[in-house]
């Protein structure tokens, strides 16, 4: 069957359909990583995002549920260059196109990925429809124009958990962490559960009366959606700083940046893979990590809280990491956890927010 991608400025694609028989409207990004598909797909960072895939073959391991990093896949939509159709692991249970066609996510082979990559470079990552029960361009377009966008979108607190729950409960604690979910991804629940750490998870709409009663720091992880949305969380964080240590992940790194009194920005065509190039500012280290996000921090507005850049992108120079040390906040917007890698950065998660959230400096 046939399959095709519109996307929002005329530019068109076809190619072969897989997984799900439907229609799916979302924004068109891509991924730089090289294996790591599964994990994309239930990211929940990428909730109402269709995914380019730029590696040539998708599929080759198949899929297992041990892998996943959310209790469903939150891609609309997958595209690919070509899907294996013979997956070899000892760990597969199963191939790509019926996995996503049991979850109701199109896929689309057989499209010039490059092409599409490349365009998406150019122009900047835009609204798409991908489609693949037939239905006529002329009603995807209407689709297309009716979807609005993720500027604005507080997507978190749609994939958010809730109600508060228990990741960890060692006897004896290392540190209590407080973890507020706006599509936490399961990896750093078990990181910080491998430190001894207790870790209660909360929504990430709780106030904050709630999310720091008994514990000694919170950790803001990641999520979907614009930052700059959240108003309410960024009230409650606000209302934290200085009291607790906080640290943030991705999305929250951003929100700490706006409790802060810093502004965020959209990135032209984000940061997606498991190759960006993150320095050290502090050692002159350079790290390869993955990464996950369409916003960044703007840096005079940063400054200007009196925070401290710690880490930067060496792609585009944008921030990746600040610490504030009065108001004992300390963010990264890469993924430390980095399922299924690289593991460059999880010294971050392991050791350094640990030793933040029992009052050491990073």
């Amino acid at each position: 069957m046939g399959a095709i991608l519109l996307l929002e400025d005329g530019r068109r694609f076809v190619g072969q359909a897989f997984g799900a028989v439907t229609t799916r409207v979302g924004e068109a990004v891509f991924n730089t990583a090289m294996s790591g598909y599964q994990e994309v797909l239930t990211d929940p960072s990428y909730a109402e995002q269709v995914v380019c895939m730029t590696a040539p073959h998708i599929g080759n391991t198949g899929i297992n549920l041990e892998d996943e990093e959310s209790e469903r896949v939150h891609v609309a939509g997958f595209l690919v260059r070509s899907l294996s159709h013979a997956p070899s692991n000892w760990r597969s249970t199963g191939g790509l196109h019926r996995y996503l066609a049991e979850r109701g996510v199109p896929g689309m082979q057989g499209l010039d990925t490059r092409a599409l990559v490349r365009h998406l470079r150019d122009k900047g990552a835009m609204r798409c429809v991908v489609s693949t029960d037939g239905t006529s361009e002329a009603a995807l377009r209407e689709q297309l124009g009716a979807w609005p966008g993720m500027v604005g979108r507080n997507l978190a607190v749609e994939v958010a958990c809730k109600a508060p729950w228990v990741s960890s409960d060692p006897k004896q604690p290392t540190v209590r962490f407080a973890v507020l979910d706006g599509g936490i991804k399961r990896n750093i629940l078990r990181l910080l559960g491998d430190t001894g750490a207790y870790v209660r998870v909360h929504p990430i709409t709780d106030p904050a009366s709630a999310f720091t009663d008994g514990v000694d720091a919170v950790l803001v992880g990641n999520g979907p959606g614009d930052p700059a949305a959240l108003t309410g969380p960024v009230g409650e964080l606000r209302s934290v700083l200085g009291k607790l240590p906080v640290v943030g992940i991705c999305l929250g790194h951003q929100l700490l940046a706006l409790a802060l009194g810093a502004e965020t920005y959209k990135l032209k065509f984000g940061h997606r893979g498991a190759n960006q190039p993150v320095r050290d500012e502090r050692t002159g280290r350079v790290e390869i990590t993955s990464q996950n996000h369409g916003f960044g921090v703007e840096p005079k507005s940063l400054a200007a809280t009196g925070a401290v850049v710690t880490h930067t992108h060496l792609n585009d120079h944008t921030i990746s990491g600040f610490v504030h040390p009065g108001k004992r906040v300390f963010a990264v917007q890469y993924h430390p956890e980095a399922a299924p890698g690289p593991h460059d950065s999880r010294s971050i998660l392991l050791h350094q927010f640990v030793r933040f959230a029992q009052g050491i400096d990073p």
